[in-house]
């Protein structure tokens, strides 16, 4: 599956965005001056990019009505943490989580180049979730393009049984052809028509050979191969949907790491931002301490939240990798598929055409004797046969 021409995709896929990104929290580290705060410029994440969840180019990131989805920011200006200022400076949403999965946001999103442009390839088009039909929930595209393949299977396995029925059908003609051909119904009939009529009734004999050869090759050139066409198919997806189902649930899980990570900042912030806001006022003496205290915790909040945006994007980075190699895949395989089936239908046909030419030459004898029916020759033949005599009657005498 993960050939070298699917990893270039990959690697050409992977160009640089924002990730789940921190940006939009900031912690500062122990300042060197006790009671102080640190300089104005905040320490900020700087992660290296990351693969984010793909999304086509020139259709809406919006997702299903259902679906969970989280917008993060980026901060514009430094902005001190242990300023009680409320305007803060933001830029617009740079990312929009939807389900755990981080796509670009619609509104400043840059233009993505499709992996296989101009090939609907499933590599391209089945990143989000959609909204199950049958319930509150959302299915993964991923898991559309599972069922379809399991959907093409179970045609496939129709097509050998409608062939089966074909050919039992064939089997049942053929018993019957072969029956009626015993028949001795008009078998008294003499002369170039009686053997005209033996030789409709032997075309009927040659003619059931022909079917039967024919639901014959039909078993062993079209129906069988349908049917054992990829035995382990299904097992084989079921294993393909674990892996995927794997890593996305890895992802769902680095994800609440991040939440929980980004959760525990704030209120370490917090925590830093009122024993300043004390210091300030000097309710305690022992507020300088704290700060010192709240301060190294609010930083290293800020280091478990950059580990867990780290860890994060590696899991997201490797799901995305994973889905286009195996999406892939399946494309190759579905191609496999009709391109399959399409050789054994069409020598369906060929063989069609074959039974109509073998059925054509049982006749073809028929047409001959028939084109060679005389009555006159087979009434003289007859006469002479049976004649009773040439002498015709006379007047009588007195």
């Amino acid at each position: 599956m993960k050939n070298q021409r699917t990893r270039d995709a990959v690697s050409q896929a992977r160009a640089p965005s924002s990730g789940l990104g921190v940006s939009e929290t900031t912690w500062e580290r122990p300042s060197t001056s006790p009671g102080i705060p640190a300089s104005p410029g905040p320490h900020r994440s700087s992660l290296p990019p990351t693969v984010n969840g793909y999304h086509v180019a020139g259709t809406p990131a919006h997702p299903p009505e259902t679906a969970h989805m989280s917008v993060r920011k980026s901060t514009g200006d430094s902005q001190n943490l242990g300023s009680s200022s409320p305007s803060k400076k933001q830029s617009k949403e740079n990312t929009i989580t939807i389900n755990c999965v981080t796509f670009p946001h619609p509104d400043t999103m840059l233009e993505q180049q499709l992996l296989k442009p101009t090939e609907w390839s499933y590599c391209d088009y089945f990143w989000a979730d959609k909204k199950d039909p049958q319930g509150n929930g959302t299915v993964a595209g991923f898991e559309l393009l599972l069922q379809k393949q399991l959907k093409g299977k179970q045609m496939q396995k129709e097509m050998s049984e409608f062939i089966r029925e074909r050919i039992k059908i064939e089997e049942e003609y053929a018993k019957n052809l072969a029956k009626l051909s015993q028949n001795s119904l008009a078998a008294q009939e003499e002369g170039s028509l009686g053997e005209a009529w033996a030789q409709v009734k032997k075309s009927l004999a040659d003619e059931a050979e022909v079917h039967l050869k024919f639901s014959a090759k039909l078993h062993s050139e079209v129906e069988k191969p349908l049917m054992n066409f990829r035995e382990n198919f299904k097992k084989d997806m079921k294993k393909c949907d674990h892996h995927i189902a794997d890593l996305r649930k890895q992802l769902v899980s680095r994800y609440a790491a991040v939440e929980k990570a980004r959760k525990a900042l704030t209120e370490r912030q917090r925590d830093l931002e009122m024993k300043t806001q004390q210091l300030e006022i000097k309710l305690s003496n022992k507020t300088e301490e704290d700060i010192k205290k709240a301060r190294r915790k609010s930083t290293q909040a800020g280091d478990d939240l950059m580990r867990c945006v780290d860890l994060y994007n590696q899991a997201q980075s490797k799901w995305f990798e994973e889905m286009v190699t195996t999406t892939l895949e399946l494309e190759r395989l579905e191609v496999e598929r009709v391109e399959m089936i399409r050789q054994h239908l069409c020598q369906y046909t060929q063989l069609r055409h074959e039974t109509d030419m073998f059925n054509q030459s049982t006749v073809e004898p028929v047409d001959q004797l028939l084109r060679k029916v005389d009555p006159a020759k087979d009434r003289e033949l007859w006469v002479r046969e049976h004649k009773t005599g040439n002498i015709r009657p006379v007047d009588m005498e007195i």
